[in-house]
């Protein structure tokens, strides 16, 4: 299956879950700071008007006592920030309709005046009273509110209390510094507990992937243990395609070696009947039958590979097979007084079955000793992953007269032989390239270090 090139696409699920939980948690934490923040904005402001109130409920209960203004003790709401110089915190009388306007004021206005919140365009909320925010007389911000009295006489007054509004901002900011840590606090111990979450809810499928790539690995042939029920099916569906797979591998098998029976034995009757015999008829019927049966074998021998190719769970330890090949051809060899040196890491795994190793192996050794001179060098070594597949290569080099790069080409297609002389039916190298592209992998000749031919035999590995 083709992988996206988006890369979230390629994000592990417990990695999307957790970003996504921490990310919804901090944006619905961030939401609540806000408006938490807003809603205790609003009751500090209230707290802070009704402490203004008090003081204006004092004025207007002396102003309705004494039915003046002209009377009210400056010093009589009992704060002394009313009486320092521009301290923030003023009061200020305003007689309705008089010509002209009586304004009675605190000391700490110092000559300065407080504005109407009418004038401002800020509404009464019970037709008597309104707060809002102004600038004062020493460019601070101030917490006005303002009550409109009237007395029994008809005489109206506008009183007016103000307060600084830093202590408000003040309040406001502390909230927040300890709600911000709160949250923060919060969101780290949610973090803490929504990877655990996730680790502890994902457990079962790192398990079943666990399973998957001992099968791989050739270490067990089936999923084990008990997982919970909603992954509980795949496991089992797993475990049916292993053995469907195995079925089918083996219906195949017993195809192929059924087939290759019924064609090999009238192949050799044919032979049999041909070979007692000397004339062109004869002599053109072995040719034939020689051809067909190197066909049979290499078509069969495709079948087989294919069959095997597709296998589940088979691993291979390739050191001992080299090691088994190096005694083989020594012996078949013995006459040629050949070397043959191994260099392969003891842990190296190949990943298929053993007897299509030894076909592809062996036949590049073969090559190689029909046409070594004295050393044959045969080097495994695991490559990097490419693709998030691992591989691994052999490479045979010897000593021989070599290959020219323009004859490489037809020498890895069935049936081409360079020497009609060196025995052998130009299938070698051949088989080598068709079953090493069953399995993913490939064969490339190039020159070698020794002044023959190197055969470099790129499979799948662990």
């Amino acid at each position: 299956m083709r992988r996206s090139s988006f890369p979230f696409s390629r994000i592990s699920i417990g990695v999307r879950l957790v970003v996504t939980s921490v990310l919804s948690s901090i944006i619905i934490l961030v939401g609540a700071a806000f408006v938490l923040s807003e809603i205790y904005r609003r009751a500090a402001e209230r707290a802070f008007d009704e402490r203004l109130y008090v003081y204006i409920q004092s004025m207007a209960a002396s102003i309705a006592s004494k039915n003046t203004a002209n009377a009210f003790d400056p010093y009589g709401l009992g704060d002394p920030r009313f009486t320092l110089p521009l301290s923030g915190w003023y009061w200020q009388i305003r007689i309705e309709g008089s010509a002209p306007q009586n304004i009675f004021s605190s000391l700490s206005l110092f000559g300065g005046r407080l504005p109407r919140l009418e004038d401002l365009h800020v509404p009464a909320h019970d037709g008597s009273s309104r707060e809002g925010y102004i600038i004062g007389p020493d460019e601070r911000r101030l917490r006005l509110v303002e009550r409109a009295l009237e007395l029994p006489d008809g005489a109206r007054y506008l009183v007016q209390i103000a307060g600084n509004a830093d202590e408000i901002e003040q309040t406001i900011q502390n909230f927040k510094n300890a709600l911000w840590t709160a949250f923060a606090l919060l969101a780290c111990v949610l973090g803490v507990i929504t990877i655990f979450q996730v680790r502890f809810g994902l457990l079962p499928l790192s398990r079943l992937s666990s399973q998957i790539s001992s099968i791989r690995r050739g270490m067990s042939d089936h999923v084990e243990g008990e997982f919970p029920d909603d992954i509980a099916p795949v496991a089992s569906e797993i475990n049916l395609l292993i053995e469907s797979n195995r079925d089918i591998l083996e219906r195949a098998r017993t195809q192929v070696g059924n087939l290759a029976h019924a064609l090999k034995t009238p192949l050799s009757v044919i032979l049999n009947e041909a070979s007692g015999q000397s004339t062109m008829l004869a002599d053109k019927v072995r040719e034939q039958a020689d051809i067909m049966r190197d066909q049979v074998n290499w078509h069969l021998e495709r079948a087989r590979a294919a069959a095997r190719a597709g296998a589940i769970g088979i691993v291979t330890d390739i050191e001992p097979l080299l090691a088994g090949l190096q005694r083989t051809f020594l012996k078949i060899y013995a006459t040629k007084g050949l070397v043959i040196d191994i260099d392969c890491p003891v842990d190296l795994r190949f990943r298929g079955e053993s007897r299509d190793f030894d076909d592809m192996v062996g036949n590049l050794v073969d090559n190689a000793a029909k046409w070594a001179r004295q050393s044959i060098i045969i080097h495994a070594a695991a490559l990097p992953v490419t693709e998030g597949r691992s591989f691994l290569e052999i490479v045979v080099s010897d000593d021989g007269p070599g290959l020219p790069a323009e004859k490489r080409a037809d020498v890895m297609r069935r049936g081409q032989r360079l020497d009609e002389t060196v025995p052998g039916s130009g299938l070698g190298l051949a088989i080598v390239a068709d079953l090493a592209n069953l399995y993913g992998g490939s064969l490339g000749l190039e020159d070698s270090d020794l002044g023959g031919l190197r055969a470099r035999l790129r499979l799948p590995s662990l």
